[in-house]
């Protein structure tokens, strides 16, 4: 695919009174009648890092409008490469706020000029994809959520999905385990919702994360941004 010219910038939106500062990439190319498709991209347990900002604009280069909010903002929007850190960042994360934030953001997306309101999906990676999950069961206003190694909510939550998921599971995952990732079968078959999941057997938690090379798996990696884009655009 061509590569098309983007254009990023930090951009702020509020939420009960609070300032959420977010990372904005868009595709600059002809407008459409009703704006670009759009997808909000949460961070790793790490912080809204350089890695999830050069990953909005590879989502730019695709044709999305990239949107990734800071989920640590509430905390002094902080960014680690430390895992005591990161712990104690997620630990510290108030799980009710992150999905106030969230739904403020995805109304504030939807009202942007370049933005089909219709056609806004969702993507997070590890506790980001936790938060992915929860997301698509609330928010309306999601037409697609990706998780990629995020846990799993129970099995009677899956009977509130509101729209289309992809899930994508390392097998050698350390944190979330083959019993959680069943549930999303069994959700599937139960409630009848439309759940994909796609198994990677010899990658570990984290392996899209090239900053991260003792877990990152190149192939796998390409092989999930592939499958991610596909969905989307479907």
């Amino acid at each position: 695919m061509t590569a098309v010219a983007v254009a990023s910038e930090t951009v702020q939106f509020a939420s009960d009174h609070t300032i959420i500062p977010a990372f904005l990439v868009e595709p600059i190319r002809p407008a459409r009648p009703r704006g670009s498709p759009a997808v909000i991209i949460l961070h790793e347990w790490w912080g809204l890092t350089d890695h999830i900002k050069h990953l909005a604009r590879r989502f730019a280069d695709a044709g999305f409008v990239a949107f990734a909010p800071d989920l640590y903002a509430r905390l002094g929007s902080k960014a680690t490469s430390d895992p005591a850190e990161a712990a104690r960042l997620l630990n510290a994360l108030a799980s009710q706020w992150v999905l106030r934030d969230l739904n403020a953001g995805t109304t504030w997306l939807k009202e942007q000029r370049g933005v089909d309101p219709l056609a806004v999906g969702i993507v997070g990676f590890s506790m980001g994809g936790t938060f992915a999950l929860t997301q698509a069961t609330h928010n309306s206003d999601l037409k697609a959520a990706v998780a990629f190694y995020g846990k799993v909510p129970p099995l009677e939550t899956l009977e509130y999905l509101l729209c289309p998921v992809l899930y994508h599971y390392p097998a050698q995952d350390a944190w979330v385990t083959k019993q959680e990732v069943e549930l999303l079968r069994q959700g599937r078959e139960k409630f009848g919702k439309p759940i994909e999941v796609c198994v990677y057997p010899e990658a570990a938690h984290g392996f899209f994360n090239d900053t991260r090379p003792d877990g990152y798996r190149a192939q796998d990696a390409a092989a999930a941004w592939q499958r991610t884009l596909h969905f989307l655009k479907a």
